[in-house]
């Protein structure tokens, strides 16, 4: 795994940043390489990038593994390839992102401020940030501008915001449920009992992808009745059936 010991820039100047970033993957080929050159600031400043395969066939872990990352496998599932990641973290504070999304630059710095620091009057130990949501429907704006009010109103994140937590914090919450959706949510849900997120203006980049292929205004209403679904309580599988 590539590292540097360089944690210094031109206006500011930090501890040395124990930063782990999480990256399930599946067959991402496609898009990952846009996404670990963006990463490239990050590692030369001490940040390390974990890989967790899924069982891709398509070149995927050749991509990362060129790009410095370390790659693991790990059982397919988002939770158990997020679980398996963070059990090989070194760093203090993880950062869970997906292959098709891009960080900001000084992703690493932003969450050094934020972890730790004062959110709601209590100690903060999680957050994400903002998101756009790159594509050709205009509509794909107004979806970002409202998921990020939604998140700030109700502090719940998804994983499309590139949710970030200490390493205890992590523990305390017994990591992501295993189950096939809304992880996302469910690790909210819990991460609210420690403190309330660190919203962060700053956007992370995530691919329109879902939206576009599936059609904007049907996905919409398909996440809106799921997330209905899961609050009355239906299990995370039938969810699973039905965005399928």
């Amino acid at each position: 795994m590539a590292r540097s010991t360089d944690t210094t820039r031109a206006f500011i100047s930090v501890p040395a940043i124990q930063l782990s970033i999480i990256m399930p993957v599946l067959n991402e080929a496609a898009v990952i390489a846009q996404t670990l050159a963006s990463l490239k600031p990050l590692l030369e400043r001490g940040a390390e990038l974990i890989v967790v395969d899924g069982g891709s066939t398509d070149g995927t872990i050749e991509q990362a593994a060129a790009y410095g990352a370390y790659v693991l496998a790990a059982p397919r599932g988002r939770a158990l390839q997020m679980n398996a990641g963070a059990s090989h973290a070194a760093g203090s504070k993880l950062i869970f992102l997906h292959a098709d999304t891009v960080l900001p630059h000084d992703a690493d710095l932003l969450v050094h401020d934020a972890l730790p620091g004062s959110a709601g009057g209590a100690i903060c130990v999680w957050g994400r940030f903002d998101v756009s949501i790159t594509g050709q429907s205009a509509m794909l704006k107004v979806i970002a501008a409202m998921m990020n009010w939604r998140s700030r109103l109700t502090g719940i994140a998804t994983g499309d915001q590139a949710i970030f937590m200490t390493q205890s914090a992590f523990a305390a919450a017994g990591g992501f449920a295993v189950q096939p959706l809304m992880e996302d949510i469910d690790m909210s849900q819990r991460l609210l009992q420690m403190s309330r997120p660190a919203c962060l203006h700053a956007r992370v980049a995530t691919s329109g992808r879902r939206w576009e292929s599936r059609g904007v205004w049907r996905t919409v209403l398909l996440m809106w009745r799921l997330r209905f679904a899961y609050w009355r309580g239906v299990s995370p599988e039938q969810l699973a059936a039905l965005y399928r």
